[in-house]
């Protein structure tokens, strides 16, 4: 273990290394429960889902620590899966097999430009703005979905009120996101997964909970058989035959674009915001993975990993598996090889038991932690130069419109046109990346056809 994990020269031991795993663990394990809620919503099972959220983290974390040696997770990820349900699904009108396998054409793409040099051009072609940007605009929607799937807020006469807070479910809501934001504010570990357990818990008494769905027809074989009925679907009749049967390149573009984009920057800001700090990454990491090609470091191995993980993700039948940016919390306790990594996927394979009680966790239990992880993305606005009109219109439109028009896509497009309209105007055109102005007039292209 010394030999492969090469732990003296990273300057850690077994026993920090387990510690590290098991923190990482508990402070992303709340995805196991909001996963499957979330693409429920689209029509997947909620147990075969469950299933594949962990199938998915074990291989993309086992990925990450035997191949690229570093304490990363990976598992399916948030504001990707909302994307998945809401906008893919739920507004553009795709199935869920055709939208697990537009999830597999994207983590085909990662791949291969993960592999070659075009992910040097890509990195340097979007603005800073807008990379961070889209991350807060995503951490609005994810938040805005969890106010409505408790029904928090309501459309009476198509405008956006407030509920009577008379009704048992919204008053467990708010009873869960006070425990989880009092236990964020007092940095619990595993704090979003205290707060579903306990929201869960208080909502027995309260009526909310069926604990009917832990006793009554749910079981392993009834769990396994709905993961059975979604794993490979996406490479069948019903997901990658009928995509492009069903649907045109000027529609599918914009989702895929939107997809790989979303998932190669929040991989690529998680391991440069934690592991240049940490030194798991030098800078000749860095380096290499804005001009090299192939594995010639470190962060070139976890960028194929985590592009691995999404495709091995579609196939079992769940959305985009990326890197977590909650494996800071084992980086913290020292984590700095992949047995880290290790640990985790062992944990998650071990959740596999608490199966049967995943239909009991209702939406009011996990959606403050929908909440909560919107606040926490939403930092990236702190970042946006928002007193310089040339960064604000570009950056503003993204926010407003991926949230208003529920649609991440939607927020790219408008904040790519935005961004070279203004570009144009001040005549920094030269300026402007070349898939920067391809990208922008694709999506005026599909605005214009659909």
């Amino acid at each position: 273990m010394e030999k492969f994990f090469r732990l003296k020269e990273n300057g850690t031991n077994v026993s920090t290394e387990v510690l590290a795993g098991l923190t990482t663990f508990f402070t992303m394990a709340y995805i196991l429960f909001v996963n499957p809620s979330i693409l429920s919503d689209a029509g997947l099972p909620a147990g075969g889902v469950y299933i594949a959220t962990i199938l998915a983290a074990v291989v993309g974390t086992t990925v990450m620590g035997l191949f690229a040696n570093v304490p990363y997770a990976q598992a399916p990820g948030m504001g990707l899966n909302a994307f998945f349900a809401y906008t893919v699904v739920l507004k553009f009108g795709y199935t869920p097999y055709e939208a697990l396998a537009l999830v597999f054409i994207c983590g085909l793409i990662n791949i291969f430009i993960t592999v070659t040099r075009i992910r040097k051009h890509i990195i340097k072609a979007i603005p800073e703005t807008l990379q961070n940007a889209i991350g807060a605009g995503i951490g609005l929607f994810i938040a805005y979905i969890g106010l409505l799937n408790v029904g928090l807020i309501n459309f009476d006469a198509g405008v956006p009120a407030l509920v009577s807070f008379s009704s048992p479910n919204v008053l467990l809501f708010l009873c869960g996101l006070l425990i989880t934001v009092l236990l964020m504010v007092k940095r619990v570990k595993g704090a979003m997964l205290i707060g579903i357990i306990l929201t869960t818990i208080i909502g027995i008494p309260m009526g909310v909970v069926d604990l009917s769905a832990a006793t009554q027809g749910v079981s392993y074989s009834s769990v396994f058989g709905e993961f059975k009925d979604i794993f490979g679907v996406a490479l069948g009749s019903e997901g990658l035959g009928s995509l492009f049967t069903n649907h045109s390149f000027w529609s599918i573009f914009p989702i895929i674009f939107a997809f790989s984009l979303t998932d190669t920057f929040d991989t690529i800001g998680t391991f440069i915001g934690t592991g240049r700090r940490t030194g798991i990454f030098s800078e000749e990491d860095e380096k290499s993975l804005e001009e090299g090609k192939g594995f010639s470091s470190k962060m070139d191995k976890a960028m194929f990993a985590d592009a691995i993980a999404t495709s091995v993700g579609a196939i079992f039948g769940t959305s985009n598996t990326t890197t977590y940016v909650e494996s800071a919390a084992g980086i913290e306790e020292g984590g700095r090889t992949g047995l880290t990594s290790m640990t985790v996927s062992v944990l998650f394979l071990l959740s596999i038991m608490a199966a049967p009680i995943i239909g009991v966790v209702p939406s009011e239990a996990t959606a403050p932690a929908l909440v909560v992880v919107g606040v926490l993305m939403s930092a990236a606005c702190a970042d946006i130069q928002w007193t310089d009109i040339r960064h604000a219109i570009p950056a503003f439109f993204t926010l407003m419109m991926t949230v208003l028009s529920y649609s991440i896509s939607n927020g790219l497009a408008f904040g790519f046109i935005a961004y070279v309209v203004v570009e144009v105007a001040l005549g920094n055109y030269k300026k402007v990346h070349p898939i920067v102005y391809i990208s922008t007039i694709l999506f005026i292209i599909n605005f214009i056809l659909s």
